[in-house]
């Protein structure tokens, strides 16, 4: 009767489905069955459990077994999920979109190359000047590609052939700094702020 109450434990283990992976239950080998341990698989370091709010959808990994941030958080040039601030990046909007701002910008230059010197808002100055200076940088180039660049953003096809033909030896000697910025008063009706922009 007592034999067979007893039981083997290689058989019950031979009974119980194998786990390949995730904690198993291991059996001493002592007189009482009723104590028993948790053991992991011993095949390596378990890497860390990740917090999966700020990783991206899809993660690739280089190999199951690392995990690093470097791998979290890839740096994609403009398509990414992430990206840089804007910090020292301001254009001046001029209350206007991108495509009037672009004409209004290309008008005032012209105009400043035709007449040498314009009064208009002291923030429209400031924002023309850069292109004053890059459109003398093409002239003093004086390249057919240069040309062809000023024909495209100046309006006026004579201006451009009289600015390539007399910025050599007016701005031979000048490295950038091609134009001038002189407050004047306020304007009568808005009180917007005014200037005379020249070149120098």
């Amino acid at each position: 009767m007592a034999s067979a109450s007893t039981f083997n434990l290689s058989s019950l283990r031979a009974a119980l489905p194998s786990a390949p992976s995730g904690p198993s239950i291991c059996f001493p080998n002592g007189p009482s069955p009723s104590r028993f341990r948790i053991s992991r698989p011993k095949s390596g370091p378990r890497p860390l459990n990740s917090f999966v709010g700020l990783a991206p959808l899809l993660p690739i990994f280089s190999s199951p077994d690392s995990f690093t941030f470097e791998n979290c958080f890839p740096m994609l040039n403009n398509g990414g999920r992430f990206f840089a601030m804007r910090h020292g990046r301001k254009v001046p909007k001029l209350n206007r979109p991108p495509d009037q701002r672009k004409a209004l910008l290309r008008g005032l230059t012209t105009q400043l190359l035709k007449f040498g010197r314009i009064k208009t808002t002291r923030a429209r100055a400031s924002a023309m000047r850069k292109y004053v200076d890059k459109m003398v940088t093409l002239a003093k180039d004086g390249s057919l590609h240069k040309r062809r660049q000023a024909l495209g953003f100046i309006y006026e096809k004579q201006i451009v052939h009289a600015l390539f033909a007399e910025v050599g030896e007016r701005y031979g000697d000048r490295e950038g700094g091609y134009t001038r910025i002189i407050r004047t008063l306020p304007r009568r009706g808005d009180n917007a702020p005014m200037a005379y922009i020249e070149l120098v």
